[in-house]
C-alpha cells in the first residue's frame, strides 16, 4: 500500500476524489479515468447516490475537515490506482464515505 497517511499530503486530484466519496457517502463512482495512477476529473466521473430512507444521507462529517488520517480503505484504493497506471475504473462502490469495492475492466492478451 501507499505510505500516504493524511489528506493534506495527497495530490489535488486524489484529494478531490476523497472529497467526492465523502460527499457521496453511499453510492458509486463510475467511469473514473486514471492516468499515471492519478484520477482524472475531466471528463468528470459519473456519481450515483444511494438514498437510504429514515437514515443519514448527508455528507460525512470529515468532509468539513482540511486534514485527517486516511483510512486503510482509501490507502488501498490509491495503491490499486497506482497498479492500474493508465486505464478506467468502471466502478468504485462507496459506503460511509469510504471505498468498499472497485471494478476494473482488463484486456487479456
Amino acid at each position: 500500500m501507499t505510505c500516504v497517511a493524511t489528506k493534506a499530503v495527497l495530490s489535488p486530484a486524489k484529494g478531490r476524489l476523497v472529497e467526492m466519496m465523502q460527499q457521496l457517502n453511499f453510492g458509486r463512482i463510475e467511469d473514473l479515468v486514471v492516468r499515471r495512477g492519478e484520477p482524472v476529473h475531466h471528463p468528470p466521473p459519473r456519481m450515483v447516490r444511494e438514498v437510504k430512507f429514515c437514515a443519514e444521507n448527508g455528507p460525512r462529517p470529515e468532509a468539513a475537515k482540511q486534514d485527517f488520517t486516511l483510512k486503510a480503505q482509501v490507502r488501498a484504493l490509491f495503491a490499486q490506482m497506482n497498479a492500474v497506471g493508465d486505464g478506467v475504473i468502471a466502478r468504485i462502490e462507496v459506503k460511509r464515505g469510504l471505498p468498499f469495492r472497485m471494478t476494473v475492466e482488463e484486456v487479456t492478451a
